[in-house]
């Protein structure tokens, strides 16, 4: 004979709460998936914006003393017209130097042996320097910048190497990378930085 099995069925309350249970669990998945793809296409816009348009880089060195500091956080803006006294990095030799637009094509360019700067024989007025220097230098004074390029300097004038030594010369407008917008870490030295 055989044995009989007694099997009970739900109550209608616990299928209504095994329902909702999942039903909490499907909605709580996508909602996950939905996050995370958001997060994902976040992530590549705002790496696809740095790379194109706004990228960040770290400040490595003194040789934009005392306007820009080692280690300092800066953005970029990779759009613009690049005029006289704007920051700027460009590539030269596989590295991203950062300097001063102190002259454009065809500027003609001249610096004292105290260090005053004059483009088209006016001074240029550098109130973000702490000192000013000749600096090294191997070209003739006054100095025609060529079609197409720019001659940039240091703010830290006295010992580094810029567009006044043939070694780096002027620089062509396809090796600048952008012009330095913001000063954006550390925050005791956030700044705007338009040229000034």
């Amino acid at each position: 004979m055989r044995e009989t099995k007694t099997v009970t069925l739900p109550s209608e309350e616990e299928v209504s709460s095994e329902r909702k249970r999942l039903e909490k669990q499907k909605s709580f998945r996508r909602t996950m998936r939905t996050t995370i793809y958001a997060l994902i296409v976040v992530a590549a816009v705002a790496v696809l914006l740095a790379t194109l348009f706004f990228p960040v880089l770290r400040v490595s060195g003194t040789s934009m003393q005392p306007t820009l500091y080692d280690e300092d956080i800066i953005l970029l803006v990779k759009f613009g017209n690049y005029e006289t006294s704007n920051l700027v990095g460009f590539y030269y030799q596989n590295k991203l130097l950062l300097k001063r637009i102190i002259g454009g094509p065809g500027d003609v360019i001249d610096i004292d042996d105290e260090g005053n700067v004059f483009v088209n024989s006016e001074l240029l007025d550098e109130p973000y320097l702490s000192e000013k220097a000749f600096g090294e230098s191997d070209l003739t004074y006054p100095y025609q910048v060529p079609e197409g390029r720019y001659f940039v300097m240091d703010d830290h004038r006295t010992t580094s190497i810029d567009s006044r030594s043939s070694a780096i010369g002027c620089i062509e407008k396809d090796q600048i990378v952008g012009e330095v917008a913001f000063c954006i870490w550390p925050l005791k030295h956030f700044q705007f930085l338009n040229g000034s």
